[in-house]
C-alpha cells in the first residue's frame, strides 16, 4: 500500500492539439484526496469529464473521453504519466478539446511535473489485484492480462514495413523505466494515410515536431529515432495511458499483441465483468468485489 499523491503547485503547458490543429492551453492543479483524474473543459461551462473507462467516447487513432455532449481527446499520454509518477488526484482544465500532442511523447509532461513537485496525501490508495487470467480477442489482436506481483507490460507490433516489420519488448512499470525507457517514445504514423485522416478531420495538427512520419520505405524525419525499437516503446505509453482508466492502480502482467486503443478499453470492461478474476487489495486486506466500479 501507498500514499495517494497529487502535485505540489499548479503546472501550466501550451501546445498544439494532435487532432484539431489548435492552440491548446492545459493547467494542471491539485486536487484533494479520492478525487482521481478529472478533466475540466474551461471552454465548455467548466463541463467536468471523469478519467474513466464509463467516459471512453471514441477510440479512433487516440482515447477520447466524454460527459453530457463534452468530448476531450488525446488523453493517453498525459494520463501514461500520472500513473508512472504515481499521481492519483489532479483537475486537467483545457480550453480546447484535446490534450496538446507537444513532440509526441510524453516526456515534455513528465519534465513539467517534475519541476512542479509532488505532494503526499494523508489516505492510502487500494489497487486491483489480477488473480487469474482475462483474455480479449479481436481477429490477429490480442491482449490478456495476468497475475503479477506489481505492474507489466509486454507488447508486440507488426507492420509490412522493411524499418520495423516487428518489434516486441516487456518492462516493468515503474517510475525511473518510465522515464528512461518509455516517455521519450513518439507516437508515428503513415504519410500515406494523412490525407485520408485529415479529410475526416484528424491530424489536423501533426507534422514532423510532434510524430515520427514514414514512407512506404524510410523515415521523413531528419533527426533520428530516440530508440531502435521507439514505435513498440510508444504503443506500450499508450497502453499505460488507457489501462489507467479502470481508476485504480492494477497489479498484474499485460500482454498485448497488435493490440490499439479499442482492445486496451476492451480488456478494461471485461475485467470489471470478470469479478471472480480480481479483488482488491485495501488497508482491509483484500476484498473480491470493487465498490463503485461498474463496466
Amino acid at each position: 500500500m501507498r500514499l495517494q499523491n497529487t502535485l505540489r503547485r499548479e503546472v501550466h503547458i501550451r501546445g498544439t492539439g494532435l487532432h484539431t490543429g489548435r492552440q491548446i492551453n492545459m493547467r494542471l492543479r491539485p486536487a484533494p484526496r479520492d478525487t482521481g483524474i478529472v478533466f475540466i473543459r474551461t471552454d465548455r461551462s467548466h463541463a467536468e469529464i471523469k478519467a474513466s473507462v464509463t467516459s471512453v467516447s471514441d477510440t479512433t487513432f487516440a482515447t477520447t473521453l466524454a460527459s453530457n455532449g463534452v468530448r476531450v481527446g488525446t488523453v493517453e499520454h498525459l494520463l501514461s504519466v500520472f500513473v508512472a509518477l504515481q499521481i492519483d488526484n489532479v483537475y486537467v482544465e483545457l480550453d480546447g478539446p484535446e490534450v496538446p500532442i507537444m513532440d509526441g511523447s510524453a516526456l515534455p509532461f513528465v519534465t513539467r511535473i517534475m519541476e512542479c513537485g509532488i505532494a503526499r496525501q494523508a489516505k492510502t490508495l487500494s489497487y486491483l489485484k489480477i488473480t487469474k487470467p482475462i483474455v480479449v480477442k479481436e481477429g490477429e489482436s490480442q491482449i490478456a492480462i495476468t497475475p503479477y506481483d506489481g505492474m507489466r507490460i509486454t507488447q508486440r507490433i507488426h507492420y509490412r514495413h522493411p524499418l520495423f516489420g516487428e518489434q516486441r519488448l516487456g518492462i516493468d512499470i515503474t517510475e525511473k523505466n518510465f522515464i528512461t525507457e518509455l516517455a521519450p517514445a513518439r507516437t508515428f504514423g503513415f504519410l500515406k494515410d494523412i490525407e485520408v485522416l485529415r479529410s475526416r478531420g484528424l491530424v489536423r495538427g501533426g507534422s514532423l515536431e510532434n510524430a515520427i512520419v514514414l514512407t512506404e520505405r524510410e523515415i521523413v524525419n531528419k533527426d533520428k529515432l530516440r530508440f531502435k525499437d521507439e514505435f513498440v516503446r510508444h504503443k506500450i505509453l499508450d497502453t499505460l495511458g488507457d489501462i489507467s482508466l479502470l481508476g485504480l492502480p492494477i497489479h498484474g502482467h499485460i500482454i498485448a499483441n497488435r493490440s490499439g486503443h479499442t482492445l486496451n478499453i476492451k480488456l478494461l470492461k471485461k475485467i470489471l465483468l470478470s469479478d471472480g478474476c480480481w479483488e482488491i487489495v485495501s488497508d482491509n486486506g483484500a476484498e473480491t468485489q470493487a465498490i463503485g466500479l461498474t463496466a
